[in-house]
C-alpha cells in the first residue's frame, strides 16, 4: 500500500506550501508536485490552487482531509497490530502519563490479565501531548492524562479527583518553587496566589522538583499521593493554611473501539481505580 501520497498530500495542507512540504519530506518540490498531480488523477479532481503565496486547499481539498488522515491511521493501526501475538485475537494499546503509570495503571494491567481474555496488551508511558497526538491518529486506543483535550470522536470520561497540596521541607521552607502542572493550575494558583506567581525557580516535571526539596530544601504544590508517606517520614510538612487545588485524572479513548471487549477493558480500568481510591483520595 502507497500511503506517501496521502502523506504528502497532509504535509501541503499543514505547511500551506509544495516547497515547505518538500522541505519538511526531504524529497524535491518536483517529487511533490508529480505526487499531487497522480493523487489528484486518481480522485478525479483538483486539491490544491497555487499561487504565488503557497498553496490554497480547494473545497474539495478540504473535504479530502478527513479521509487522507483516515487512511494514515489505518495503515499505522495495521503496521502496528499485525501480526497478532500468538495465542491472542485483539490488541489493545493503552498510554499513560509518567506519573499515572504506578500503582494505577499497573494495577489495570493485573486486572486485565484476569478480566480480559486472548488479549495483547502494548503499553507506553509518555508526555500527555504526545499520548493525546497518538490517540487522535489510532496509534493509542486509550490513554490516561490529568488535562484532556477534546476533540471529535474522542470520549472523555473522568477517573478519579486528585489534589494538589502545599508543602515545605523539614530543612527550609526557602525557595518557592513554581511547579508547572498545565494551564488550569496556573490560573487558579496565580489568581489565589499572585506573590507566588513569580517564582525564581520553575520546574514543569514533578519528580525533578520534589527531589531538589528533599535535597536543598523549599516548597511548592504536589500531588498528595506522592508526598504523603515523605511526610509521614518527618521530611515533608503541609501547610494547610495554603488553597488546594484539583487535579482530576481522567480517561480518553476513541469512540469507534466501544465493543463488548473495550467496554469490558475501560470497566476493568474503573475497577483499579476503586482498589487504590483511598490511597489516590487521601
Amino acid at each position: 500500500m502507497d500511503i506517501t501520497l496521502a502523506k504528502t498530500f497532509l504535509e501541503i495542507a499543514r505547511t500551506g506550501s509544495f516547497i515547505a512540504a518538500a522541505e519538511k519530506l526531504h524529497v524535491t518540490q518536483t517529487t511533490v508536485t508529480a505526487r499531487i498531480h497522480n493523487l489528484e488523477k486518481q480522485i478525479g479532481c483538483k486539491l490544491f490552487i497555487r499561487n504565488r503565496s503557497g498553496a490554497s486547499l480547494t473545497a474539495d481539498g478540504e473535504r479530502f482531509i478527513e479521509y487522507a488522515t483516515k487512511i494514515i491511521q489505518t495503515w499505522e493501526t495495521a503496521k502496528r497490530d499485525l501480526p497478532l501475538p500468538t495465542g491472542t485475537e485483539r490488541v489493545l494499546n493503552m498510554g499513560g502519563e509518567i506519573s499515572l503509570w504506578s500503582p494505577l495503571m499497573m494495577q489495570w494491567l493485573n486486572n486485565l490479565k484476569d478480566d480480559v481474555v486472548d488479549v495483547a496488551v502494548r503499553a507506553e508511558i509518555g508526555e500527555r501531548q504526545s499520548l493525546i497526538e497518538k490517540l487522535e491518529h489510532g496509534l493509542l486506543d486509550v490513554i490516561i492524562i490529568h488535562q484532556p483535550e477534546y476533540s471529535p470522536g474522542i470520549q472523555i470520561e473522568q477517573l478519579l479527583e486528585e489534589k494538589l497540596i502545599f508543602i515545605s521541607s523539614k530543612k527550609t521552607p526557602e525557595p518557592y518553587i513554581y511547579v508547572d502542572w498545565g494551564e488550569s493550575f496556573r490560573k487558579q494558583h496565580d489568581l489565589a496566589l499572585p506573590e507566588y506567581a513569580r517564582a525564581k525557580l520553575s520546574i514543569n516535571l514533578g519528580p525533578l522538583a520534589i527531589a531538589h526539596i528533599l535535597k536543598n530544601g523549599g516548597s511548592g504544590y504536589f500531588r498528595t499521593r506522592v508526598v504523603e508517606h515523605y511526610i509521614n517520614e518527618g521530611l515533608l510538612d503541609k501547610d494547610s493554611d495554603k488553597p488546594e487545588f484539583s487535579f482530576p485524572v481522567y480517561v480518553a479513548y476513541r469512540r469507534d473501539n466501544e465493543n463488548d471487549f473495550f467496554k469490558q477493558a475501560i470497566q476493568s480500568l474503573f475497577d483499579a481505580c476503586k482498589v487504590h481510591s483511598a490511597w489516590l483520595y487521601a
